[in-house]
């Protein structure tokens, strides 16, 4: 993901003003508008993806935490 103003390949938090490198993947969707074949995926930091899973969480968002390496798939 790349957030507005971030270098295309810089893998930063999704998390509002940081800028920590991400190590965790969240896959989540709208199940209201999107089709169970859509996923939207935020990176996270370790201090912030508690608070971004349970962002989406409390809106009854289906989410998917898993590791995520740069090298790796997004």
């Amino acid at each position: 993901m790349i957030g507005i103003g971030a270098e295309p390949g810089a893998h930063e938090c999704s998390r509002a003003g940081c800028r920590l490198t991400a190590q965790w993947r969240i896959g989540w969707r709208n199940p209201r508008i999107h089709s169970a074949d859509r996923e939207k995926v935020w990176l996270a930091c370790d201090d912030h993806v508690e608070y971004l899973r349970g962002f989406l969480e409390a809106r009854s968002f289906p989410v998917a935490v898993t590791s995520f390496s740069e090298g790796g798939d997004q």
